[in-house]
């Protein structure tokens, strides 16, 4: 079942990029969809190689919980829509979830999540470093954690992670800004470089 998840969640990366691609330019940036492994070394997960234990849907589907941040990026609204939609027609139950960019509504809704008996908790979060308390609970309950797209700190209850290559986005955004200053005709030129929220771990590899 968590592999299964895993895959579907490498699926909907190419669904965030191309939602990205729509709203932003330029359009040459391409996602490193193939690079995208469940399981990062960042997020020290609990022996993977180990064949998972079969769901038990004697009681009727399992129930999966998927916490998206915010209804406010239209990517967050499609990478929700589209996982609630793969996991349905594999025939699991969903509880999808949106924090509205708050970490401690967040917290709630994932320990509502767990405390309905999910099994897998899909979790893009918005402070990677404040879900500590609410996802050991989680590993005693028996609940897998994929941290999707934000690496979730802090925890070793994360089983999964799905994510980009970020450092090739990284990569990516000093080609462009490159090109669009014709940076290889001289110059100089004062950059100044916004990172962002430092509880998304992914600012690191940008």
């Amino acid at each position: 079942m968590k592999k299964l998840i895993a895959l579907a969640l490498a699926a909907l990366m190419i669904f965030a990029l191309v939602a990205c691609a729509d709203s932003t330019k330029p359009t040459e940036a391409k996602p490193a969809a193939t690079e995208a492994k469940p399981a990062a070394t960042e997020a020290k997960p609990a022996a993977t190689e180990a064949k998972p234990a079969p769901v038990d849907t004697s009681e009727g589907p399992a129930l999966v919980g998927v916490s998206m941040p915010t209804k406010d990026l239209q990517r967050w609204n499609q990478d929700g829509a589209n996982m609630e939609k793969i996991l349905k027609e594999k025939g699991y139950e969903v509880d999808l979830q949106f924090a509205a960019n708050d970490a401690n509504l967040q917290v709630s809704q994932i320990e509502n999540m767990v405390a309905n008996g999910a099994k897998v908790v899909v979790i893009s979060a918005i402070d990677g470093d404040a879900l500590g308390t609410v996802l050991a609970q989680a590993k005693e309950a028996g609940c897998k954690v994929i941290a999707y797209d934000r690496l979730i700190m802090g925890s070793d209850a994360v089983t999964y992670y799905a994510t980009f290559d970020n450092t090739l986005v990284g990569v990516m955004q000093g080609e462009y800004i490159e090109k669009a200053l014709n940076l290889a005709a001289g110059g100089n030129y004062n950059i100044e470089f916004i990172t962002g929220d430092p509880g998304d771990n992914n600012i690191n590899f940008f």
